[in-house]
């Protein structure tokens, strides 16, 4: 990889991103425990399910393991600066994956550190899970090439992440979001391909192959829930949303899922989800992720 660090999907060229999909394609057909030995440090600020399963097991079936840091544990920035963090665990660790919330401080983790750090979270980003999202679509569509992906919701970290993963990877993408939520021109201008932005919902789902959504309040925008819940009124995820797009159509959510605000209720056991096949796949393109930036390969 161009990069020792995954802060960004930036940080990988669209050739990068082809092998890592197929490697985790292959990681799902065979074990290898080519990381014997190796550790990797989690460090926590947020609560996380899929993101410290998924890196933990990975770790543990290449054959390393993990140590978790908590928040009340290290203080990223509080307790002591994150350069000096960076600093001591590269001493200690093969490689960081840090799950924040300004994305400032992975950035800052990746500066000071000797070893590889990969962001499982910011408020800027999500490239780990985007990275599963376009494993996902290749499996079930054959392809990313001309794939046309419509997000409808809030512009946040996971629609950053996924808008320039499509873009590196050649598929469409369609975002429709309410005016104040929409996607920054910093990340627009870092796609690769024309990016259709819209306020209506029903235009970027149109004949669509991927409807994709995510909470309408991410963790640490509690304060602002009620509002949002105003703003986004008309952009939930429905039966009728879905039925605008391809007959084949298949919907997506990186989880957890509020239903009753940006999906309706029973979507996630719908036929055309394949929300738990993303989780899944979680785990295959973390195992990729490791194996490229410690050399496992």
């Amino acid at each position: 990889m161009k990069s020792k660090d995954l802060v960004s999907i930036t940080d990988l060229d669209p050739d990068e991103i082809k092998h890592l999909l197929n490697t985790a394609t292959r990681l799902k057909r065979w074990r290898s425990t080519a990381l014997q030995g190796r550790v990797l440090a989690l460090i926590f600020e947020k609560p996380s399910l899929r993101t410290k399963v998924s890196f933990d097991v990975a770790m543990h079936q290449l054959g390393g393991h993990t140590t978790y840091l908590a928040q009340t544990e290290v203080g990223l920035g509080q307790r002591e600066p994150v350069a000096d963090v960076a600093r001591v665990l590269s001493r200690y660790v093969d490689a960081i994956v840090a799950r924040t919330f300004a994305h400032r401080s992975v950035e800052l983790l990746a500066q000071y550190s000797s070893v590889p750090v990969i962001n499982g979270l910011s408020d800027g980003e999500h490239p780990c899970q985007a990275l599963a999202d376009i494993l996902t679509i290749q499996e079930i569509k054959g392809r990313l090439e001309g794939v046309t992906v419509a997000y409808v919701g809030d512009a946040n970290n996971v629609a950053n992440s996924l808008l320039l993963a499509c873009s590196y990877a050649g598929a469409d993408f369609r975002i429709a979001s309410p005016e104040g939520y929409k996607p920054s021109p910093a990340i627009l201008a870092k796609a690769r391909r024309e990016i259709f932005c819209t306020s209506d919902p029903k235009q970027a789902v149109a004949n669509a192959d991927v409807v994709y959504t995510d909470v309408w309040t991410s963790m640490g925008q509690e304060a602002e829930a009620e509002r949002r819940r105003v703003d986004f009124a008309g952009y939930q995820v429905d039966k009728k949303l879905l039925a605008l797009a391809k007959s084949d159509v298949i919907f997506m959510h990186p989880l957890p899922a509020h239903p009753g605000e940006e999906i309706a209720e029973g979507l996630l056991d719908l036929p055309q989800s394949v929300v738990f096949d993303q989780a899944e796949n979680r785990l295959h393109m973390q195992k990729a992720i490791l194996m490229e930036l410690l050399g496992g390969s």
